[in-house]
């Protein structure tokens, strides 16, 4: 069972929250420019960002009906498809994490929905922001826990890319007790809600990866959370 942490965000970048709002360098007025620092400032303050994290060894690779299919140990959890099995060839470990920015976030969106179009759009793109963020502080725990194992970390991956499907959602987030821990819940078409909710897998590797953007502490979205640099050291130590 995987406890839950909070995690103290007090900032996004901008330009991500622009990009969710399919921003492309056109000119922004004053008000929409205000606007959107306004959304984001009511963003950070009802979210209420936590995760859940747990690290398990890779048991088995098979294929199954011509798919292939990552065991984990302990769990009931399995990573079905092309795509995850790609992205974790040669991976020890696995974590497995979830995060939200709960339900104050969702109960706004609803709101704005009714009253606001615009002011909706804005503070969705800074939700989405919001809890990419959470996403990169829970990724920390598993970079500290492959230092600790003398591995190194992948990017993370997650249900709904290529063909890492939806219906492994049920299984990941009772692996980690999510309902209990952060509250999150599935609808019947296997969406999270709160919709500002992410769950993903990172792999734990023997060598470095060249994709992992964990390269240098400068350019790792992880430094502002990272345990490791806390502590006097990097993952790359």
């Amino acid at each position: 069972m995987a406890a839950a942490q909070a995690y103290d965000i007090r900032s996004v970048d901008r330009a991500e929250v622009l990009r969710y709002l399919g921003y492309s360098g056109q000119q922004l007025t004053a008000e929409l420019d205000a606007r959107i620092d306004a959304g984001v400032e009511r963003c950070l303050a009802l979210a209420r960002p936590t995760g859940c994290v747990r690290v398990f060894d890779v048991s088995g690779r098979d294929e199954r009906d011509g798919e292939p299919v990552i065991s984990l140990a302990g769990t009931a959890l399995e990573l079905r498809g092309r795509s995850i099995a790609a992205h974790l060839a040669g991976a020890e470990a696995v974590g497995v994490l979830a995060v939200t920015l709960g339900m104050g976030v969702e109960a706004e969106l609803r709101r704005l929905s009714l009253s606001d179009r615009v002011g909706q759009l804005i503070f969705d793109a800074a939700g989405s922001a919001l809890v990419e963020r959470a996403a990169d502080a829970a990724e920390t725990t598993v970079v500290a826990a492959a230092a600790e194992r003398r591995l190194f970390c992948g990017t993370r991956f997650s249900p709904g890319y290529g063909d890492f499907p939806l219906a492994t959602q049920p299984v990941l987030l009772a692996t980690l007790d999510a309902q209990r821990a952060l509250g999150i819940t599935l609808s019947s078409e296997l969406l999270m809600a709160p919709t500002k909710s992410v769950t993903a897998v990172v792999g734990l590797f023997a060598e470095p990866r060249e994709d992992a953007g964990h390269e240098s502490c400068a350019a790792c979205l992880c430094r502002d959370f990272c345990l490791l640099l806390r502590s006097g050291r990097t993952c790359r130590d």
